[in-house]
């Protein structure tokens, strides 16, 4: 389990970088454009068409590799009441994502929102509502330990960076994910050793 958590965040952002390049065109569809409007149906419009399946795996995948990193994190924490909170934030954040496998709605279409749709869109704010929180109080609960309270500044920076990213969307938004997949990488690479 300690070498398997490494692969949550890498798979993620190479699924994403890959389909988006194979789906351009299809994203240009849907109103997407990278620089004006990189959220507009990003990343999430990946699950639609052709290779969505992709797209649908790993949010699954990536979402339960989330998950047992923070049991796996919840182990080598230091007993604690924020350890305990912060992990079981963590977890619920994995699961939240493992959630948007429920497919999208296109922003642009002329029927009405589907029940998976709107799974969706209450997954993603389930994703940010208990990510940031979890970062928060991790950020204390490394504090207590010796051996990770170095991270718990990176951890709070890592927040005050990604957390205005996630609330502004356009191209912030690939700030937001950018910190957000270094954090989980960097953590769990510290959990490997």
């Amino acid at each position: 389990m300690k070498r398997i958590i490494l692969f949550g965040p890498i798979l993620f952002a190479v699924v994403l970088a890959a389909l988006t390049l194979v789906k351009y065109e299809f994203l240009r569809g849907l109103g997407w454009h990278p620089i004006n409007d990189p959220t507009f149906d990003w990343p999430s419009g990946l699950a639609l068409g052709k290779y969505g399946w992709i797209m649908t795996a790993t949010f699954i995948a990536s979402g339960l590799l989330m998950t047992l990193f923070a049991a796996r994190l919840f182990l080598d924490l230091e007993p604690a009441r924020t350890s305990q909170i912060g992990c079981a934030l963590l977890a619920f954040a994995g699961l939240a994502l493992a959630s948007l496998a429920f497919t999208t709605d296109p922003t642009i279409r002329t029927t009405p929102a589907t029940w998976h749709g709107r799974l969706h869109d209450l997954s993603f704010v389930l994703l940010g509502l208990t990510l940031f929180p979890a970062m928060i109080v991790l950020g204390f609960a490394f504090r207590k330990s010796e051996r990770w309270k170095p991270y718990a500044l990176y951890t709070w920076l890592t927040l005050a960076l990604a957390a205005p990213a996630f609330a502004l969307k356009g191209a912030a938004f690939y700030v937001f994910l950018f910190a957000i997949l270094v954090w989980n990488e960097v953590i769990a690479l510290k959990l490997s050793k």
